[in-house]
């Protein structure tokens, strides 16, 4: 959840502390600082009543910060917690700024949890690639290193491959013959990125399958399976993130395309030929079929599944576990199975409930 920390001045907490979630373990998440307050509300956007010199340690939870911790505060039912709060530092929005308790500085934004993100992000900054190339690493002759690039233990990267600069390779990732990775780039341990040109600072975490055989073929009267050749590529734009062991297929011909800032959760399935627009959000375990379309910022919520062949417009969001074979216009937000527009499906199940409900029952339409 929200609020890792940064470790406290002078020695480093017990491990007991960090098992119980005081702040980020500094064994896994190196911290900067102690920062001032006035670093820490530059870099949250925030406005600040008073700065008073204080410094700050890192980020924690609100329930759990102390003195030296940036917590944040979003939604009027949490503001009991924001009054306890032992936090040095609190973003919250402007009409939470009189619950901030005596002695904790106030940093008011618009949006608290988008602050926190960029305050978390000052104290825990990605690291920097470590340049150098590990002895076991395999690296075709004609591919191409970026300067600054970190290759880890037994990375292979193919014939032809052109690796941007400042990259980061982990174990055992692969990038295959001919691909393209832009600089900034992360492939973390056992990533695999085949058939595919990718943009700048594009992430694929642990297992993340890019670039795989399709899943084509054709069926013969006697039943027989023939495959067809798989024979697009994947473009992936920049700043797109790929969950762990997710999968996106090459295209059947034309490509499989991620546009700019699309994020894939955890065991997501991508069909090939599928298309998104720039920042669409694809929650775990979610799968879309072949030569589906999304257009821009659309949300596909955990376990729902898209049928091939089908557009959702600019905004559109698909509920959790929902089964979308229709077109979804812009702006609309769809749930169930078929998916409707989540007002109809509403409505659709309070009228189903009535119908079970034993006699007597309250009007709310639970079943005894």
């Amino acid at each position: 959840g929200p609020g890792a920390g940064a470790p406290r001045r002078g020695p480093a907490r017990p491990a007991a502390a960090a098992e119980l979630g005081v702040g980020a373990d500094p064994r896994f998440f190196p911290a900067r600082g102690p920062l001032s307050l006035a670093a820490v509300a530059e870099a949250a956007g925030a406005r600040l009543a008073e700065d008073d010199g204080r410094m700050l340690a890192g980020v924690a939870p609100l329930n759990l910060a102390g003195p030296q911790d940036v917590a944040f505060c979003e939604g009027r039912r949490h503001h009991a917690a924001l009054r306890e709060s032992r936090a040095g530092a609190v973003l919250v929005a402007p009409d939470a700024e009189a619950a901030v308790p005596e002695g904790c500085a106030a940093l008011v934004v618009d949006a608290p949890q988008l602050a926190f993100a960029r305050v978390a992000a000052l104290f825990h900054p990605r690291p920097a690639p470590v340049p150098g190339i590990h002895p076991s690493a395999v690296i075709a002759s004609d591919a191409t290193i970026g300067e600054g690039c970190e290759i880890g233990p037994f990375v292979v990267v193919g014939a032809g491959a052109e690796i941007g600069p400042g990259c980061i390779l982990h174990a055992h990732a692969v990038v295959g013959p001919g691909c393209v990775l832009g600089a900034g780039s992360i492939l973390r341990a056992h990533a695999t990125l085949l058939h595919c040109i990718a943009g700048a600072g594009v992430v694929l975490h642990e297992g993340a399958r890019v670039g795989n055989e399709g899943f084509g073929f054709a069926t013969t009267k006697a039943g027989e399976h023939v495959t067809v050749p798989q024979l697009g590529r994947v473009i992936l734009g920049d700043g797109v993130e790929i969950g762990a062991n997710s999968c996106v297929d090459r295209g059947a011909a034309g490509d499989t395309v991620l546009g700019p800032g699309t994020r894939l959760d955890n065991l997501v399935q991508v069909g090939h030929n599928v298309r998104t627009g720039r920042g669409c959000v694809i929650v775990a375990q979610a799968g879309i079929a072949g030569s589906a379309e999304l257009g821009n910022h659309v949300v596909i919520a955990a376990q729902a599944g898209l049928v091939g062949h089908i557009t959702l417009g600019d905004g559109a969001r698909v509920g959790a576990q929902a089964g979308g074979m229709n077109h979804v216009p812009a702006g609309t937000d769809v749930v169930g199975s078929p998916a409707w527009p989540a007002r109809e499906t509403l409505k659709a199940f309070a009228w189903l409930r009535r119908q079970v409900a034993p006699k007597g029952n309250d009007k709310t339409g639970g079943t005894q």
